[in-house]
């Protein structure tokens, strides 16, 4: 079951985070809430992202273009992470003779002995 949060608890619930802020971070498209009839939801990565922002904001005073790059890039680094979890567990199912043709592979790409 996921859990939803109101815009009064996502702004309660981070101490930083004002309603201006909030309405400027789904503006710039930073944090895209779900639409339901009773307004917009917040999820719990929506929390994790909005305090991060809202340090990120503060500590460097980060406008909104320069959060929306670097929370895409964050974003695309989950991605190629979780994409390499996959290929590795792919790969632990492989026969040995594979794993270690990989692995030299690997290791000569990198400039490296095996």
């Amino acid at each position: 079951m996921t859990i939803r949060y109101s815009e009064t608890e996502v702004i309660t619930a981070i101490s930083n985070l004002t309603q201006t802020r909030l309405t400027r971070f789904v503006q710039a498209e930073i944090v895209v809430p779900v639409q339901t009839s009773s307004g917009p939801q917040f999820g719990d990565i929506d929390l994790a992202r909005l305090k991060l922002l809202c340090e990120l904001y503060d500590d460097f005073d980060l406008d909104e273009d320069s959060l929306a790059v670097i929370i895409s890039l964050i974003d695309q680094l989950h991605t190629a992470r979780s994409d390499l979890r996959n290929l590795l567990a792919a790969l632990e199912t492989e026969s040995e003779d594979v794993r270690n043709r990989v692995s030299l592979s690997w290791a000569s790409r990198r400039g490296e002995r095996a």
